[in-house]
């Protein structure tokens, strides 16, 4: 046990000498250098890239968290069900939650000044406006549902900008026209539609998706236009800072059965998550194979040093080291070409992450939602980088050291 301790100390001594002697700046020590650069700035590539696609995760996510509920539940069957039937009083009871919001929702046809566009009808209770970040969106007008008990629409930027939409227009109204329920045929098409004006009070923008389709409207406006009594679309929730997502939305599902479909903020978005998780890995797989190309500089220079240190291998194998040991010396050369680009790179490529973040030293433009492009260090992709690129560097450097053995030793 002590033996293989000195072993270890001394093919550590040696290997560190070979790597950092400063008696002699030959091509080797050049190359050895260009070996610590090249994964230093591989692994500062990855950093840097995988914390950008971080940043733009978080910023998609916060712009889906200024309208997405924290919990939404549709029916499995059908576009509406009864709110009647519905146990909203157990679900408001629960600990975790904030806000409850029936939702009514359904696509129609918008007319603003003899200009028409099809768009998508919400009608949201009050606390709608309470349990989203609407009011940090809003580009004209006010936040408003009602004004002395007359209902009011807040419309998206891309529908305002397509009718020409001014808030507080009191002598042009939105028109929308929804066809009656359960009429088959008329001679009049005006009969086949339920007409409903509304003067808009605000404009939001959150993110093209939204912006092109929402009008959000009373709840009881919605029904009186859709001819509803006591269904609804949905049901939005929003818990508590404190309460844990995934118990409040287990309790719900509990509750409500298999007749209903309890998603939560990731799962309302489940396909643009994943795309953006694959994009993101499949960035790090191309780095990564760029990262091997780069390693190879490590391969050529620990081959390099094998052959440069010849005279030195035959004085140790004649003062009886075992190969054993000879081996260690060059794996542990190596580790360190490998180690000390892995932690350069990582450290070097936190601080501009760092510097990013709080300077914004790379600006996106003024047509973006951001100044700047955002990211967000985070430690478990660290910790791949770092398990990635040691686990290169050990692959790198086991081909030129297995090469050695008894009879490639030359004693002079």
């Amino acid at each position: 046990m002590a033996f293989d301790f000195i072993a270890m100390r001394l093919s550590l001594f040696i290997a560190r000498r070979y790597l950092f002697s400063r008696k002699s700046q030959n091509v080797v020590n050049i190359i050895s250098a260009f070996s610590v650069v090249a994964v230093a700035i591989g692994t500062l590539a990855l950093v840097v890239v995988l914390s950008a696609f971080n940043g733009l995760e978080n910023l998609v996510i916060s712009l889906f968290d200024a309208f997405d509920p924290d919990i939404k539940i549709t029916a499995v069957k059908g576009k509406t069900f009864d709110a009647s039937s519905f146990p909203r009083e157990a679900i408001q009871d629960l600990d975790g939650v904030a806000y409850y919001v029936d939702v009514i929702q359904e696509n129609a046809l918008l007319e603003y000044r003899k200009q028409q566009y099809l768009g998508t009808i919400k009608g949201v209770e009050d606390d709608f406006l309470k349990m989203t970040g609407l009011d940090t969106m809003m580009t004209a007008g006010t936040l408003q549902l009602e004004e002395y008990g007359v209902p009011q629409a807040i419309v998206g930027q891309g529908i305002a900008n397509s009718l020409g939409i001014t808030t507080n227009d009191q002598f042009n109204s939105l028109t929308i026209y929804m066809p009656k329920r359960g009429l088959k045929k008329t001679l009049n098409p005006n009969d086949a539609f339920v007409t409903q004006k509304i003067h808009t009070s605000g404009v939001f923008s959150i993110q093209k998706d939204f912006d092109i389709k929402y009008v959000i409207v009373p709840l009881s406006f919605a029904r009186e236009l859709l001819q509803y009594d006591q269904q609804i679309s949905a049901v939005e929730i929003a818990i508590k800072d404190w309460a844990n997502l995934n118990d409040v939305q287990e309790e719900i599902v509990q509750m409500v059965g298999s007749e209903f479909k309890v998603a939560n903020r990731y799962e309302q978005h489940d396909f643009l998550y994943k795309i953006m998780k694959t994009e993101k890995w499949a960035v790090f797989l191309i780095l990564t194979f760029i990262l091997i190309i780069a390693t190879f500089n490590s391969m050529a220079s620990l081959t390099m040093i094998i052959m440069d240190k010849k005279k030195d291998i035959g004085i140790l194998w004649g003062m009886g080291a075992e190969i054993s040991l000879i081996k260690k010396v060059f794996f542990n050369e190596s580790m360190m070409i490998t180690f000390l680009g892995n932690i350069s790179g990582m450290a070097i490529g936190s601080v501009i992450c760092y510097a990013q973040q709080k300077y914004g030293l790379i600006k996106l433009g003024e047509n973006f939602v951001t100044d700047s492009i955002p990211v967000s260090l985070q430690g478990l992709d660290l910790l791949y980088i770092f398990v990635t690129v040691t686990v290169i560097g050990l692959l790198a450097g086991w081909l030129p050291i297995s090469r050695i053995s008894s009879k490639s030793i030359t004693v002079s």
